[in-house]
């Protein structure tokens, strides 16, 4: 039998010479993925008696990522483990050192992603009305906020608003959103009203061709994401807002404010075009003493019940 400080299956090299010379990765994730096989195989020698790829089934694989498990390995440590071994195992497949893939339905981990960033309704506030100029870009900026902030929408969409889009005096755009799928979108007050403003007096002077989009940059053309993105950095820096933000950042607190609010998940949901409601949630950052509050002013039997108290 082989020492086990050797490589147990010789086609480990294989795959090395494959992800160098087919795939082109990267030095350090080539030695990376070779050392998780060097000790996935090493496993399956000591402990399962296999010297051969052919002879892994399914169960030897879960075994593995159960003692994974039990050395309380961090998940993305665990998430970068299974997908090299189901990396290993697909190429043996395709390139018949197998015939079958036992790691093809081997569950990836389930990542914790981080809460996004949210502002508070002062904080919005305070960089919205601080945009108080009369030139072209501020009624443009304004507009751009004002509508960023009441519909809730993607950078994307923001940008691509064409002027047929908007229905100002029934105060609702169509939206075309991920899919182009349409929805309608409602707009408050402010929002209608700075979108006028820009429409008289700022688009105009700012585009310098004949086009039904609704914003553009300062060279008359359309804004790009980064152009926004810097804009909307700046916009919060100048503010005394040290918050991490994106424009994503305004669609989170959008959902977050009209949850904290009062409305209805589902009604979120559709506002912000979103196909599962399990991503509506991630959007908000409701507390449970919030969440509480609506609770206890939005339910009957919750007023019943503090009636009594």
């Amino acid at each position: 039998m082989k020492e086990i400080d050797e490589s147990v299956f010789y086609e480990i090299t294989d795959f090395k010479y494959y992800l160098n010379n087919v795939k082109r990765e990267s030095s350090n994730t080539i030695n990376a993925y070779i050392t998780d096989l060097e000790q996935y195989s090493k496993f399956l020698y000591k402990y399962q008696g296999i010297e051969d790829v052919n002879d892994i089934t399914r169960e030897d694989i879960m075994k593995y990522l159960a003692s994974l498990k039990r050395k309380e390995l961090t998940k993305s440590t665990i998430a970068r483990k299974i997908v090299v071994i189901k990396r290993f195992h697909k190429f043996l497949k395709e390139n018949n050192y197998t015939d079958t893939n036992p790691a093809e339905y081997i569950d990836s981990v389930k990542m914790d992603k981080p809460l996004p960033t949210v502002l508070t309704r002062e904080e919005v506030a305070k960089m919205i009305e601080s945009i108080d100029g009369e030139e072209p870009l501020d009624l443009r900026n304004r507009a751009m906020m004002e509508t960023l902030y009441a519909s809730g929408l993607r950078i994307s969409e923001l940008l691509d608003l064409k002027l047929q889009d908007l229905h100002l005096r029934e105060q609702y755009m169509v939206v075309v959103g991920k899919g182009n799928k349409e929805r309608m979108v409602p707009l408050g007050d402010m929002a209608a009203q700075a979108l006028r403003k820009y429409l008289e007096k700022g688009r105009g002077y700012i585009a310098n061709k004949p086009s039904n989009l609704l914003f553009f940059n300062y060279k008359g053309e359309q804004m790009s994401r980064q152009g926004f993105f810097k804009f909307i950095k700046k916009l919060a820096s100048d503010n005394g807002i040290t918050k991490e933000i994106s424009p994503h950042t305004i669609r989170h607190s959008f959902a977050t404010h009209l949850l904290e609010g009062g409305t209805d998940l589902r009604v979120v949901q559709e506002l912000l075009g979103h196909e599962d409601i399990s991503t509506t949630q991630r959007y908000t950052h409701v507390d449970s003493d919030r969440l509480k509050d609506v609770y206890d002013r939005a339910h009957p039997l919750a007023k019943i019940k503090k009636e009594e108290d």
